[in-house]
């Protein structure tokens, strides 16, 4: 069982003692709120300060994907992390693999077959004074969920486009000091919890194989990131012959 120390310890990953992420916890103010805001003013910013968007892999330090200023499930997680540890709150690590129909619409139909048939994922538990909560809501900023509201305002289901959710009306991404989740109606398999992201990805890690590793660091993450900003400005791509995507995990159409 893992000690209080284990889960405030900067790793390479969390790399919160690094000039970057202490100077941005100092400029902000920060250490003098209350545990619940600290929470809530690290989680309100990697959601939302930290745009939704692909990074060149999942196992890049904190620090860097504050200067990306943009991340997906895994990397904006490592971020609260070292937020939240920079902040002397105890977190942790799940991980999981989320059905790559979750991602379709914002992988290009060309390449859309190519995707593994379940992609690498993971959320941030986070210690309170009732216990660990689950942080998944902060992957989606407000403006892209905003989109994806406004192009699926007839239905509450929606798998596609980085969202799992069966209430896209309304999903639990604010911090209120419960559970926050935006892909969770995705997930395939549970990978149980991990102290660091480290630890994770020593153990697990999304492998497309040495030419699909270029492509995507090269090309094809360019490309979903530029999809992605079509979407957060309102025009949202439609899925082949134009159906509205359902929240159905099973993609009979493609094979990975």
């Amino acid at each position: 069982m893992a000690d209080e120390h284990t889960h405030l310890a900067a790793t390479r990953l969390l790399d919160f003692d690094g000039l970057a992420i202490a100077g941005l916890i100092c400029a902000r103010r920060w250490k003098v709120l209350s545990r619940h805001n600290q929470i809530g003013a690290a989680y309100d910013f990697v959601r939302n300060e930290i745009s939704f968007g692909y990074n060149r892999a999942d196992d890049i330090p904190a620090s860097e994907v504050l200067a990306n200023g943009y991340g997906q499930c895994n990397t904006k997680g490592t971020l609260l992390m070292a937020l939240l540890r920079g902040l002397g709150v105890a977190c942790r690590l799940h991980g999981f693999t989320i059905h790559k129909a979750l991602q379709r619409g914002v992988v290009p139909e060309l390449v859309y077959p190519l995707a593994p048939r379940e992609i690498l994922h993971s959320w941030v538990e986070v210690k309170t004074e009732n216990g660990w909560i689950n942080l998944e809501g902060f992957i989606l900023d407000a403006t892209f969920l905003a989109s994806l509201q406004h192009e699926f305002s007839a239905t509450d289901d929606l798998c596609g486009y980085g969202a799992g959710t069966g209430c896209l009306s309304a999903p639990p991404v604010e911090w209120v000091g419960q559970d926050t989740f935006i892909q969770k109606s995705g997930i395939a398999k549970d990978f149980g919890i991990f102290d660091t992201p480290d630890a994770f990805y020593l153990s697990h890690s999304q492998d497309f194989g040495t030419v699909r590793n270029w492509l995507y660091r090269h090309l094809i993450r360019h490309w979903m990131n530029a999809r992605v900003r079509a979407i957060r400005r309102g025009d949202v791509p439609r899925m082949p012959g134009g159906a509205l995507p359902n929240h159905s995990h099973r993609d009979t159409n493609h094979a990975a």
